[in-house]
């Protein structure tokens, strides 16, 4: 007996089900993701302010960053960022993983005391690292007691930076060196062996064996770490002050655009232009970050 045909209307209510099941997770999306995203485009041509609405100026917020020194320091500092932290966050963590991965006695308690800093407000840790490394803190105390001259690490231009990258990569290992666990748990130990036999070192094995196994993972690590270090806000902003280190020579662009488009009489537009910038560059990062990939896959 042949079946018969689905009712037009059976049909409809099959294509339709799905979408209502996404329905509410795009009107989420959409209210919280999309909408903002769409309003910031739009006001980056504007020359809104906090308290009045604005009128369409075209580029010329975009030609103001060219003459904005704030803005030239600010993406100075942001990819001096990138460049100092990610390696680090790449490359440590796996360290880490590697020494952690060891079946002896204790590693429990080191695992957990390594990933401590992940799960630690950024705040609550900002601020115990600015009274360590204040000129009356606990490091330069140290350094007064063994005879040493006190440094002045938060009223340095470099040094403050320094610190606050020190913090960002101590802050994260824990975060990536579980990542790194994880990936290091797919690799065969057969590997090792052969290659222990052949008569591979502990650093030939690492380079040799273990990096090819996780490069994809690196590569995962690089990316997340290259945009969370372009957007860098509460380390600086913590450590440096609302101004931005001494003259604002420590500003990131994320800060730049927390300081002009807050207040009474924020630059909305202009800070919705600083935003399009901050979002092209991350977008560009990680894009050269898999292309490199890309490009080692295919040589």
């Amino acid at each position: 007996m042949s079946r018969r045909p689905a009712a037009p209307s059976s049909r409809t209510h099959r294509a339709a089900s799905p979408w209502l099941f996404l329905l509410p997770g795009l009107g989420v999306v959409s209210a919280f993701t999309l909408y903002p995203f769409l309003t910031t485009v739009y006001q980056a041509f504007t020359d809104t302010r906090t308290l009045t609405g604005g009128s369409w100026v075209g580029l010329e917020n975009f030609r103001t960053m060219l003459d904005d020194e704030q803005f030239t320091v600010g993406l100075r500092n942001s990819l001096l960022y990138v460049v100092m932290v990610v390696p680090c966050t790449v490359v440590l963590p796996l360290l880490l993983a590697l020494l952690v991965r060891k079946q002896i006695p204790g590693v429990t308690f080191f695992r957990a005391a390594f990933y401590t800093p992940v799960v630690a407000s950024v705040v609550v840790v900002s601020l115990i690292w600015g009274w360590m490394l204040d000129d009356r803190g606990l490091i330069n105390g140290i350094l007064t007691f063994l005879g040493a001259s006190p440094v002045g690490f938060l009223g340095d231009q470099w040094l403050l930076l320094f610190s606050a990258m020190a913090l960002t990569v101590w802050k994260g290992l824990g975060y990536y060196m579980i990542i790194y666990l994880a990936a290091l748990a797919n690799v065969e130990p057969e590997l090792h062996e052969a290659a222990a036999v052949d008569g591979a070192g502990a650093v030939r094995r690492f380079l040799s064996v273990t990096v090819p196994a996780v490069r994809s993972t690196m590569v995962l690590v690089g990316a997340l770490s290259s945009v969370a270090a372009f957007k860098v806000f509460s380390e600086v902003y913590l450590l440096a002050g609302p101004t931005g280190g001494p003259a604002g020579q420590d500003t990131t662009l994320v800060m730049l655009v927390q300081r002009v488009g807050t207040g009474l009489n924020g630059r909305v537009g202009y800070a919705s232009a600083l935003s399009l910038v901050v979002f092209a560059i991350t977008l560009v990062l990680m894009l050269l970050v898999l292309r490199a990939d890309r490009r080692e896959e295919l040589g």
